[in-house]
């Protein structure tokens, strides 16, 4: 595996798309993120150097369908088109995985890691190799969604202002969910707030220690919830105890 071969691929492959636009600009740059959590987390579970190669790979070529996604639809929502099995279409029905890599060998394992990356909850997956690298890609997709939160307009990804966002209140389902210990389905979410909480319950499916170990050295629950002033005061009421609950969430899963 070639990743800085496979990352000339991917740029020749985003040509055809605009990359001035906000969305597409986010996808790439959330993309070379991925690859560097992905990178960490391996790093830091002591993987063999093919392992952590292959996450990477994973990692670069995760969201390939999300582009077409943006220039069909001009929006992330699941309901416009399964970016995921769109990816695994382009790269396996319609062979654009052999530009990236010659090999064979691990495409078992890379197709199911696309295909499963965004499911609302990893299932289905026997092969202990091709688990692996599914909870991998899934909590360093995750990790940098934390920095995307934080650092990228929310009128890009939510189409409203922070100010706006903390008006709104929380479905009553939604907030409920959060202490089921669930994350939401995203045909629940009807709020931006709604949207905002779904965020933070992305939390309740990280698969690795090294993963949270991360979201805690990098304050992310507190972080992510307090980057929007919660006019609201029930919302603001809601959104305390939330980060309560997660925060202790975090620190039962290491023990």
């Amino acid at each position: 595996m070639n990743y800085t071969f496979a990352r000339e691929i991917f740029e020749s492959y985003l040509n055809d798309y605009d990359r001035a636009d906000d969305k597409v600009r986010l996808k790439i740059v959330h993309t070379y993120g991925v690859v560097g959590q992905a990178e960490c987390i391996a790093r830091r579970m002591r993987l063999s150097e093919e392992d952590t190669a292959l996450a990477k790979l994973i990692a670069l070529l995760h969201d390939l369908g999300r582009f077409e996604q943006l220039r069909r639809f001009d929006s992330f929502e699941p309901d416009t088109m399964d970016h995921a099995a769109y990816g695994v279409q382009v790269l396996f029905e319609e062979g654009m995985l052999r530009k990236f890599l010659p090999e064979n060998t691990w495409d078992s394992i890379i197709r199911t890691a696309i295909a499963k990356h965004s499911d609302y909850c990893l299932s289905g997956v026997t092969d202990a190799r091709a688990l692996l690298h599914a909870r991998l890609i899934r909590d360093a997709d995750k990790l940098d969604n934390c920095r995307v939160k934080l650092v990228d307009a929310t009128e890009t990804f939510l189409g409203a202002s922070p100010e706006e966002i903390g008006t709104q209140e929380i479905s009553p389902n939604i907030y409920d969910a959060v202490f089921q210990n669930k994350c939401i389905l995203s045909a629940d979410r009807k709020t931006t707030m709604d949207y905002w909480v779904s965020y933070v319950a992305y939390f309740f499916d990280i698969n690795f220690r090294e993963s949270m170990d991360i979201i805690e050295e990098n304050d992310f629950i507190s972080r992510i919830i307090r980057r929007i002033p919660y006019s609201n005061p029930k919302t603001a009421e809601q959104m305390e105890r939330i980060e309560a609950y997660v925060k202790q969430y975090a620190r039962d899963m290491k023990r």
